[in-house]
């Protein structure tokens, strides 16, 4: 592993513990420049794992408490007027931060949830007639609970797809819950973690991924891939291209991560469930980790390139 990545792995992992892959995964999203929906039953990390990895990289970061009454300016800002000049000027919101915290995400109206479309697809937000530029680097880490559906409003298909990749943490081995019980770290142990990267180091790595070599056998392996669940007679609606894009640059992200400068069919087959899952629409109501397992059953159906 990267040793930059590494000591960022084991700065999260000291508060989120035995979840390596999940970490790993949510820095591979990071480096791609993509954002992280952690879906699971409350109470096993969720909050704790966005709030630790923010916390451990020199970045501004904002955590907003998604409910009902969550309105889109609460998020995006606002204009307030100036009595001295006599203009209105607009402050921002927590939305302009480069780490966003959108903990329990499906409580909010969709009127609130689609003010994150712009800003998580096109990395700007417009307030009246006006474009803002986001700061870089830019990540919205979103939280929600899939037993809970009271007062919640499911995240729309075309907001789910703005969402590079999809995990849950999962209950921890005993070990390793023995260990959470005991040293029992709450929000103010995390505010106390020292920074083990800057922002320059983020935008460096993000730049040094794009550059990772993937050959035309790997971008047709990931559209074989993105064909097959379009083909598919269990799903509905299959990858888009947006999809098979947001694999290619995962892919290349997590190559970066274990040390090589180049793709290679394991990084797909590794990444495809988690984030291609949450993309297709079955034709049957089931649950999506049934749909991540048919995204790997389609994985090990498809040729892997020699």
């Amino acid at each position: 592993m990267n040793d930059l990545v590494r000591a960022l792995a084991d700065s999260v992992e000291s508060v989120i513990k035995g979840k390596r892959d999940v970490v790993k995964y949510s820095i591979v999203a990071l480096l791609a420049k993509g954002h992280l929906l952690i879906e699971d039953v409350p109470g096993v990390g969720k909050t704790t794992l966005a709030f630790s990895l923010a916390k451990a990289i020199d970045c501004d970061f904002h955590r907003i408490q998604f409910t009902s009454d969550l309105l889109p300016s609460d998020i995006i800002g606002v204009n307030i007027y100036n009595p001295e000049t006599r203009e209105f000027e607009f402050r921002n919101g927590p939305l302009f931060s480069n780490i966003v915290l959108a903990d329990e995400i499906n409580r909010t109206s969709p009127k609130t949830q689609s003010a994150l479309l712009e800003a998580m697809s096109e990395r700007r937000v417009t307030v009246e007639r006006r474009t803002i530029k986001l700061a870089e680097p830019f990540m919205v880490i979103a939280t929600e609970n899939p037993i809970e559906y009271h007062g919640t409003f499911p995240l729309p298909e075309s907001q789910m797809d703005r969402f590079m990749m999809h995990v849950k943490i999962g209950y921890p081995d005993i070990e390793n819950e023995k260990l959470a019980i005991v040293e029992m770290k709450g929000f103010d142990d995390i505010e106390m973690m020292e920074h083990v990267l800057t922002k320059n180091d983020i935008l460096r790595m993000q730049s040094e991924v794009a550059q990772i070599r993937s050959d035309p056998d790997i971008v047709q392996y990931i559209l074989s891939i993105a064909n097959e669940t379009r083909k598919h007679d269990k799903i509905r609606l299959g990858v888009s291209t947006r999809g098979a894009q947001f694999l290619m640059r995962a892919s290349q992200s997590l190559a970066y991560v274990n040390g090589r400068d180049y793709v290679i069919p394991e990084d797909v087959k590794e990444l495809a469930p988690f984030i291609l899952g949450h993309r297709i629409i079955l034709k049957s109501r089931t649950y999506i980790s049934d749909a991540d397992d048919l995204i790997r059953d389609i994985v090990e159906n498809v040729a892997v390139p020699l």
